[in-house]
């Protein structure tokens, strides 16, 4: 193996997509550098290492000042694997506690992207070798949950266009979109209809009429563009699981009710992407779905996960789901997200790597969804922060078709 020191590092705060605060890492290989920025989100995982420690960024900055900046320097930058073990090293915790696990991110994914360039090739080359593919784009529609306020409980409803291109999908998501916003504006009528964090339509409509308008609208585009659109949910249940039952507008529903509703989304309404159906605890109640629809569904877990591998083999071995989110703050190393994909991807599991609600311009996403091969990228359907991750898989594909 090649060893290229790295040469010195360093890092800032920035803004993110709410106007928060985020950090951002740069590490330079001689002139050569490579930057990232790590997003945040608001429904987390228990299991998600520890973004900031203490919630506070300054805390961060901090750390990186007085452990991290100099111990980095002369490391040798192609050992990934070695570079991200000595970050857990230096934090000393087993969730990065005391770093902080969206400084880890930003520091691995800048190493990362600073030998891509010095070996002058794409970063997802250099992830994920020779058999890159490129994902579909799977966007929010209609948003609620800690996403938006007065919106529907669950979290998100989304739509997958199946186009011929990364072009055209993005497109066409882009258009359901535009006549979902119509048929909320139309059916209420003058009340206020906004946008949540991630750009979603957030109006006070319940999650049937949701499921409905989104329906009436992915159909039809997929009859004036004939293109396949495919449903999707959110249901990030950690967010209304209260005391046993799970608490919507409507009412109440048991672990049993919930479980039917889950399996109903596809049976009934034909929804091919169904995330965190039920609060991250019940392994067994998500396997009860997957044997059910797991067939005809992707049931993905993401809070129940939380990129985290040794929760990845529970679910393995338990049948939980077939397919998993893909969160690198979540793990908080670009190696550690490589081993959970790996692991997953060895158990025939699909991949699905996803954006935060509070997102960066930075578009790394993009080019460890085609690394990974993973079957989808989440990351919202319009706004700045979301379109730069898609645009970035536009210039992926352009690049893989030559």
């Amino acid at each position: 193996m090649n060893n290229i020191e790295i040469t010195s590092s360093k890092v800032r705060k920035i803004f993110d997509s709410r106007g928060n605060e985020a950090i951002e890492a740069t590490v330079y290989i001689g002139s050569i550098e490579g930057t990232c920025s790590a997003p945040a989100g608001a429904s987390t995982g228990e299991t998600e290492v520890i973004a900031y420690p203490d919630h506070n960024i300054n805390k961060s900055v901090e750390f990186y000042n007085k452990n991290v900046r100099n111990a980095i320097i002369g490391f040798n930058a192609m050992a990934q694997k070695n570079f991200d073990t000595l970050l857990h090293e230096i934090d000393g915790t087993d969730n990065f506690s005391a770093m902080g696990g969206n400084l880890a991110t930003a520091l691995s994914i800048a190493n990362a992207k600073a030998v891509s360039k010095y070996l002058n090739m794409p970063l997802y080359r250099y992830v994920g070798g020779l058999n890159p593919e490129i994902p579909r784009p799977i966007g929010n529609i209609i948003g609620g949950g800690k996403h938006a306020k007065n919106g529907t409980t669950i979290q998100e409803f989304l739509v997958s266009s199946q186009g011929k291109t990364f072009f055209e999908s993005v497109y066409s998501n882009i258009m359901v979109h535009r006549r979902v916003g119509e048929k909320l504006s139309e059916k209420l009528k003058g009340q206020s209809v906004g946008l949540g964090d991630e750009k979603a339509w957030s109006a006070d409509v319940s999650d049937e009429e949701a499921i409905n308008i989104l329906k009436d609208a992915a159909s039809e585009i997929s009859r004036e563009n004939n293109i396949k659109i495919l449903l999707g949910v959110d249901f990030a249940s950690d967010s209304f699981y209260e005391n046993g039952k799970y608490v919507y507008k409507k009412g109440d529903n048991s672990r049993d009710e919930q479980i039917d509703f889950a399996i109903s989304m596809n049976r009934e309404y034909g929804f091919y992407f169904i995330e965190d159906p039920l609060y991250d605890r019940d392994f067994e109640g998500f396997a009860e779905i997957t044997k059910k629809i797991g067939n005809k569904a992707l049931i993905v877990g993401d809070d129940l996960y939380t990129t985290n591998p040794e929760r990845i083999k529970k679910g393995i071995e338990l049948k939980s789901t077939n397919a998993v989110l893909i969160k690198v703050n979540q793990i908080g190393t670009l190696s550690d997200t490589v081993n959970s994909v790996k692991l997953a991807t060895k158990n025939k599991m699909e991949t699905v790597v996803s954006h935060r609600s509070g997102e960066t311009t930075d578009d790394f996403i993009a080019h460890l969804a085609t690394a990974f091969n993973s079957r989808l990228i989440k990351t919202g359907t319009i706004g700045g922060e979301r379109l730069a991750k898609l645009n970035e898989v536009i210039r992926i594909e352009e690049d893989l078709v030559q």
